[in-house]
Order: C-alpha cells, then structure tokens, then sequence
C-alpha cells in the first residue's frame, strides 16, 4: 500500500506542491513521521518506532469495551431549519472536496454554489461577527495525536502547546473540545475548568495493546483518528453547537490529522453543516511534509504555522500560511523561586554555568554546545555545562564527544519529585565534573530554577519551528542563547543572544563577550520577562480570534 495518507483514488493522482525545494538532497530529512519522539524531559514518554508500520489492509475488530464515544453507533444529524423529515441524514464521509477553504470561494469547482450557499447559510460563521468571536458565539475543538497525559501521550512539545492551549482557552469561558491519543487506563472522557474543557482519549482500544505511548503503533492509530473522528465531531460537536447557534472553531495539529481535517469538512458539508464551522490545520514542523495532500488540505481549511520561519519554509510548497504563535502560561512569568536558584547556583558553582535541555537530536545542535564548552575551558574558564536529554541515540554520540575532548562526564540521579535531593546532587557531583548529565525527571520549578541560576540556557538550535524554550527561558528571567530560525522574538544583547551558524567558536565568543560585560546581564533578563509577557497564551489566544475573526468574514 502506498504510504501516502489519502486513500481517495481520485486525489492521489492531484498535482502536489514540490517538497524537494524544502529538502534538498543531502539535508536531514524532517519527513519520516516514525522519528524518535520529542521528549521535553518527561520521563517514560512514548518513543516513536523505527520501522514504519505498514496499514492493514482489512479493518480492524473493535472490542466491545471501546473507548471511541460511541463512534460506531447511529446517529442524527440535525440540519438547521430542516423539516422533521429531512434530519435524518447519513454519515457518510461525503465525495471529498465539493467545499472550498473557509472563506474561500471557487465557482469553477462549484457551478451551483451560489444556490447552496444561500440555502444552507441559515445561521453561518460570517452572522457571528458583527461583535467578534466570544465564549458565547464559539466552541472550539482541537485535534492531535499528543496530549495531556503523562507519560503516555506528552511526548514533546506537540502535547504540552495543545495541552496549555486547552486549559488557557477553557479558563477564559470557551467550551473546548480536545481529541487526543490518550492514556488507555484513564477514563475516555473527562471534563475539567467547570465542564469548559472536555478531554476525549481516542484509540484506547489500540492503546491497550500498545502501552509504549503516544506513537506506538502510530499507523493503526492514525486510521483509527481518521476513521472515527471526523464523524464524533460533525454529530456530537457541531450540529449541537449550531443547533443553539454558536460556530466552531477546529484547530487540528500535525501530519496524523491532516486527513481526519479533510474528512471532517467532507462530512459537514454532507449534511450541510460546513457552513457553521471554521477549520484551520497547523504545522508545528516540517515531519511528513511529503506525505500531505496538500492540494486538498488547503483546499478545505486554513493553513497555519507558528512563526515566519515556518511560513517561509512552506512558500515553496505553494503554501502562505497565516502564523499564530505559540505561548506560555501566566505562571510561566513568576519569578523562580530564589531560594531554589541561589543553592543551584552556588552548587554548581561554574564561571561559567551553562544549561542545556531538549532532545538529543542534531537539529539542537548538542555538539556546537559541548565544543562550545570545550574552548571556554581551554581558555581558562572554569565551565559547568549541566545537560538533560531525551532517550534518543543522538545522546550517546553527544557525551562520546564530550569525554573525546577531554572533558569530564559524570550522571547526575535523584528520586522524582524531590527537587530539593536534586540540588544537593548537582552540588555534590559538580566537585570534580565539567558535564553534569541529569538523569531524572525535571519539575517545572526545579527546571525554572536552572533557567535562573544560569549564566546561559543554550537553546542554539539549527532547525527550530517556534523556539518555545527560548521564552520560557526568558519569562524565568533566565539569558537564552537562541538560534537564528523560528525564534521571531529574539533581538540578541537585547533579550537574549542569538547564535546564527553552528560554529561553536561563535557561541563560546558570545559567552565570553557576555561575561566581560556584568552591567548587561540585568538589563537583558528584565527585557526577557517583557518580552515573554507579550507571548502568554491569553495574548496568543486573542491573535487567533482575530484570525478566526477575518476567516469569517470573507466571501463564502
């Protein structure tokens, strides 16, 4: 079978966008969707398999205990202004692009649009807006494979945007619907923030069998998403939320849902909901770009991206997505605890101190860092550069490199949840190490600490979407050393330091440079924290009304 995601014979043969200007040959490859998993120091999340996994064939037997929210049952459809007789509809997925992108319109493709325009806009997205999009006109229903759980389905940075984004949403009065690859042993429905934010775990009858994580077995779980959600949404989201006249906002995330995005626009334009809904897809990053349909994804919703960075790589597929950015939480401003950050600091003890997290993976450029760390010490510097990776092989390579070059590697262990044993394990191991490899799991106090105490978070990736380490670096009123990609907020020896090639000489020259000038280091961790305020998920909340705002009222 070939692996592409559309199984609609007619579409396969549709003219795509080239992807070959976004990868050349010889680049690493962003495409392969079964790449290790994004595992921001959460410890035991789900890794994604090596080998791909093909899709059967033949439709997988569904238990009997499923948790799929009665997917397979009947249901009704309501029609708005229908008569009795007429609301009764079927579910089927519908014949597949006979709607064009929201706000869109395409009178080539649909002769008789102007007649089904006007009988079936009884209450459209466009009557909302005469006073904007509010929690009483607006529901709003996200899509993606990670989510909320951990450690089952928060394997990266994926689950913690969907997640923050949900709960930031809900606590400002939008009924939220999120529809994610849960934790098999939890209940398949939960209601949270006073029944605003309700949480559906999808494929738990696969998750079951399956109990490594999020993307363990990935591809039955992504036909199983689209099989069953575009269905769940059309009967028991939209048509009761267009029945009491509120318009819902989908907001779906990733390669897994672009397919269960068209599906989904199929199925309401079938009975004849389309109009009451606004369907926008994310790319969060370039994995599996070649395996998008991208013709008919733009053609039923609206593409967007998380910084100019992104957009630009998406030119060359023909593409000009709108960008909302990511955000932090309001809690994410608060000072560190000081108490917390001095012992780190002292503990430690390095002139200077430097601290690096993420995956182990070459885009985060690990290897600039260690070189990086390797000439300060060399120079005379007494270096500390304290580390926590992913699970990813890219790490062993990582600490060979650093031990090569003469530095001293040690593990740092402590039992979770113990922030305080942390401490004392850093001060201890710190005695006689230049690298300190953390190997436990990080409290979001413990890891706001170390973004305080440090003379420098090393975030100096090569590849990055958005950079959100960067900002919670800065909203802790840490000094970020960013990248020069999707971080659309630095502005270097203002906010931050930005590092624009791999050369580490360029990156232990910043440090250096920083360490000769004491008197910038208030001044750039105060612009940090108000550079962070400007990117609280209320704030980015308010951009995406907006943009949800201008879809509504273009020409349908």
């Amino acid at each position: 079978m070939a692996t592409t995601l559309s199984t609609d014979p007619d579409l396969t043969t549709t003219s795509q966008p080239a992807v070959d200007a976004v990868f050349p040959a010889g680049s690493s490859d962003r495409s392969v969707p079964s790449r290790i998993s994004k595992n921001r120091m959460r410890s035991g999340a789900g890794r994604r398999p090596e080998a791909k996994e093909p899709i059967p064939e033949t439709p997988i037997a569904e238990p009997p205990d499923t948790h799929r929210l009665d997917a397979d049952r009947p249901t009704i459809t309501p029609v708005l202004n229908a008569s009795p007789d007429d609301q009764e509809v079927s579910a089927a997925t519908g014949d597949g692009g006979n709607h064009a992108v929201d706000g869109a319109v395409n009178h080539e493709s649909h002769p008789n649009r102007d007649h089904e325009m006007s009988s079936t806009d009884h209450s459209s997205v466009s009557a909302q807006i005469g006073s904007g999009f509010n929690p009483g006109n607006l529901e709003v229903v996200l899509l993606s494979f990670e989510g909320p759980d951990q450690p089952y389905s928060m394997a990266g940075g994926l689950g913690v945007r969907v997640t923050e984004l949900a709960q930031a949403l809900a606590e400002s009065g939008f009924r939220t619907h999120l529809i994610f690859v849960g934790d098999p042993n939890l209940p398949g429905h939960e209601e949270q923030f006073h029944g605003n934010l309700h949480l559906y775990r999808w494929s738990q009858w696969i998750s079951r069998s399956h109990p490594n994580g999020v993307y363990d077995g990935e591809y039955l779980k992504v036909r199983d998403f689209n099989d069953s959600v575009p269905r769940f949404v059309a009967d028991h989201i939209v048509a009761p939320a267009a029945a009491q006249g509120r318009t819902v906002a989908v907001l779906a995330e990733e390669w897994h849902t672009a397919e269960a995005t068209w599906r989904t626009s199929d199925l309401l334009y079938s009975v004849g909901l389309r109009n009451h809904a606004l369907l926008l897809w994310n790319a969060n990053n370039t994995f599996a770009f070649k395996q998008i349909n991208w013709t008919r994804l733009s053609f039923v919703s609206t593409i967007t991206t998380v910084s100019r960075y992104m957009k630009h790589l998406m030119w060359p597929l023909g593409l000009n997505p709108l960008v909302i950015p990511n955000g932090i939480p309001d809690r994410f401003l608060a000072p560190p605890d000081h108490r917390m950050t001095d012992a780190i600091r002292k503990g430690v003890g390095g002139a200077p101190f430097l601290f690096k997290i993420g995956r182990f993976d070459p885009d985060k450029r690990w290897m600039q860092a260690v070189e990086a760390a390797v000439r300060l010490k060399r120079s005379g510097h007494r270096v500390r550069l304290v580390v926590r990776g992913g699970i990813e092989p890219h790490g062993g390579q990582v600490l060979a490199h650093a031990y090569r070059r003469g530095l001293v590697v040690k593990d740092v262990t402590a039992p979770r949840g113990d922030d305080w044993a942390a401490v004392r394990a850093l001060d201890e191991a710190s005695r006689d190490a230049d690298v300190l490899n953390l190997r436990f799991f990080l409290s979001d106090d413990f890891k706001r600490a170390c973004y305080g105490a440090a003379d420098a978070v090393l975030a100096n990736s090569g590849h990055e979407p958005f950079g959100i380490v960067g900002l919670e670096v800065m909203g802790a009123g840490g000094i970020a050393v960013v990248g020069a990609t999707g971080e659309d907020y630095a502005i270097s020896f203002q906010n931050c330091l930005a590092i624009e090639t791999d050369d580490a000489e360029e990156l232990a020259g910043a440090v250096r440079h920083l360490m000769a000038h004491p008197e910038w280091l208030g001044p750039i961790r105060e612009e940090a924290r108000r550079t962070a305020a400007l990117f609280t998920w209320n704030r980015v909340i308010a951009n995406l009304l907006g943009k949800l705002d201008y879809l509504a009222s273009k020409p349908r």
